[in-house]
């Protein structure tokens, strides 16, 4: 029997690179976005659902669950890939921009993660397998929010798998580095006010230090380690995915926080005096 993966945010990026490798692999793909009438691509792959999930629309996530099991029968993986990243000076963001992002990246990924939760529990098997980011272990300036929401996705997986192992559920974190996808485009919200002049020195600094960085993994490698997590029937938690990030989570370990942060905060101040 095919198995099948459930896809959040599989409109593009790693999400929909993801589901065009599972479908290749064989399995079935619910793959799941906020506007599927939009999708071209996978509507046209077999053994793959496009159907309509909003990870802030809590009955638009029981419906694709309900839709998903209905079509395969099963859902063996739940990959919570929706996300986005704010940044910004944090005294110049609405408040509402702090609530969406919070609610997306975390709260989203809870209600979709709790909605699979009573057919894993009756199967007695499935794989968790949240997308967290470098960014769930390091920081970079302006990012208070987004990180924050990373370091949450670290943690709250961290401890979901105690709870989820007695009903013989894996959890996984997959931590991607630099990924060559539209994040710096829709995925990215960012936040200011010029007439916060102390902050600007800064947002410009990390506007020049962001334009530099040139390099990055495409999203289909991304979905190789993806697909090694929700197969490789380990009890292994946390999966760096490119080859920056298994540098700089090395550096992070390796390092007292005044050093890495201080070795940040020089590589940034280098590029915009260049």
């Amino acid at each position: 029997m095919k198995k099948t993966i459930l896809i959040t945010g599989a409109s593009s990026g790693i999400g929909k690179a993801t589901a065009i490798l599972f479908q290749q692999k064989g399995w079935n793909v619910i793959a799941t976005m906020r506007k599927p009438e939009e999708e071209k691509e996978l509507t046209a792959l077999e053994n793959v659902l496009v159907t309509r999930l909003d990870v802030t629309d809590v009955n638009s996530i029981t419906k694709a669950v309900a839709l998903g099991i209905e079509k395969f029968g099963k859902i063996d993986v739940l990959l919570n890939n929706a996300g986005y990243g704010a940044y910004g000076p944090l005294e110049a963001t609405p408040l509402e921009k702090i609530e969406r992002q919070f609610g997306t990246n975390v709260i989203g990924l809870l209600n979709t993660t709790k909605a699979v939760l009573p057919h894993f529990r009756e199967n007695k098997s499935g794989v968790i397998i949240n997308i967290s980011s470098i960014g769930g272990k390091i920081t970079f300036p302006l990012g208070t929010l987004y990180h924050g929401t990373k370091f949450a996705v670290e943690g709250l997986s961290e401890a979901l798998h105690y709870e989820m192992k007695t009903i013989g559920v894996r959890v996984k974190i997959v931590e991607p580095g630099m990924v060559m996808t539209d994040f710096g485009g829709r995925s990215f919200d960012f936040s200011n006010n010029e007439s916060l002049t102390e902050y600007q020195k800064l947002v410009q600094d990390v506007f020049t230090w962001f334009g530099s960085i040139q390099s990055g993994s495409p999203a289909s490698a991304i979905g190789e380690v993806i697909y090694t997590a929700a197969t490789d029937n380990s009890d292994q938690l946390r999966y760096a995915a490119g080859k920056d990030a298994e540098m700089l989570l090395a550096k992070r370990h390796a390092e007292d926080d005044a050093t890495f942060i201080n070795d940040i905060r020089t590589q940034i101040v280098k590029l915009a005096v260049q």
